[in-house]
């Protein structure tokens, strides 16, 4: 029952209406070209779902409400692997946000689950774009400071960085984030002077 209260709460009572058309099957006989159409309609709708349930994990996440987004988060990677397969590379979004989500709720053992599922599919992608390699170097650096694992944490912030910057550019706004969350674990570690100066460059 609480589970349930929780995914209303969330998510469901927001996509509960469009999952209808969904799990509603196709009507038989159909020609060819209305078989089609009927599927990429079905596509379309299930497509909308997944920037629907992502943006409303992403704003629990952002709130601090990470107990409630992470329904709305398995939603979104549910539909993301129905649309694009199991292994797909854009499932990593979804594992990722699920491993924020996770982490913040305090479930390390599930976040480094959801972490291993996204590093094994970007693993698996030679062509994997550097914007999710970047994602997935930051959310291991950031799962390795919640451990307290400082050393680990920099390694994949400095990844992190050093992508972002070779393709984006030293000061750009997508390499300001690493900076920052490097600058974090260098506090922690009382070496303020490298923290202050990673703060300045942010």
């Amino acid at each position: 029952v609480d589970h349930q209260k929780a995914d209303w709460v969330s998510i469901h009572e927001r996509i509960c209406q469009l999952l209808i058309p969904i799990r509603t099957s196709l009507p038989c006989p159909l020609s060819e070209k209305e078989r089609k159409h009927g599927m990429e309609q079905l596509v379309k709708r299930q497509k909308y779902i997944i920037d629907l349930t992502y943006s409303a994990a992403q704003e629990f996440v952002l709130e601090g409400k990470h107990e409630e987004a992470i329904p709305a988060a398995l939603h979104a990677l549910r539909f993301s692997a129905e649309v694009y397969g199991s292994n797909s590379v854009q499932l990593v979004p979804a594992y990722l946000l699920l491993a924020e989500a996770s982490a913040g709720a305090g479930h390390l053992p599930q976040a480094s689950k959801y972490l291993s599922q996204a590093q094994w599919i970007v693993l698996r992608t030679p062509d994997c774009s550097v914007a999710v390699q970047c994602k997935l170097h930051r959310s291991l650096g950031l799962f390795c400071a919640a451990e307290g694992n400082l050393e680990q944490a920099l390694y994949h912030l400095a990844n992190d960085i050093y992508l972002a910057s070779s393709t984006f550019g030293l000061k750009s706004i997508e390499t300001s984030g690493g900076y920052f969350h490097m600058a974090n674990v260098f506090f922690r570690q009382n070496k303020t002077d490298i923290a202050n100066s990673l703060y300045a460059e942010v």
